[in-house]
């Protein structure tokens, strides 16, 4: 796991690469979330896609939910970056598109395009 703290307009963004899978439920997400914040001081963090399990993206299994609502409960702001374009699903599609306009959770392309959406919203 590789961790990066940028500044975007004034805001401490923790940007994680991994290559392993870090995040595959609520409590995975939660251990997760509060270790990086702990060790960076940042509330907004970005990760790479690969590093959250596939259930995440089959939203019947529940799965994302159950991990977002962690990030809502303890005032994370989160983005998820990374190539999307091999979801078809329509309800997948649409949770993203609604995501992106609202000001917690962000699917992004790039690491660069999360810390943009991070550093532009207010707390």
């Amino acid at each position: 796991m590789n961790t990066q703290i940028k500044e975007k307009n004034g805001v401490k963004i923790a940007v994680v690469n991994s290559g392993e899978t870090l995040i595959s439920d609520g409590q995975s997400a939660l251990d997760w979330m509060m270790s990086v914040q702990y060790e960076t001081g940042c509330s907004r963090i970005a990760l790479n896609k690969e590093a959250i399990a596939d259930d995440f993206f089959i939203l019947s299994s529940g799965v994302a939910g159950e991990i977002l609502q962690k990030f809502i409960n303890y005032h994370i702001k989160f983005a998820v970056y990374g190539d999307f374009s091999k979801y078809t699903s329509k309800p997948l599609r649409d949770f993203i598109y609604e995501s992106n306009q609202g000001r917690d959770i962000f699917f992004v392309p790039t690491e660069e395009d999360a810390a943009e959406k991070l550093g532009g919203v207010s707390l």
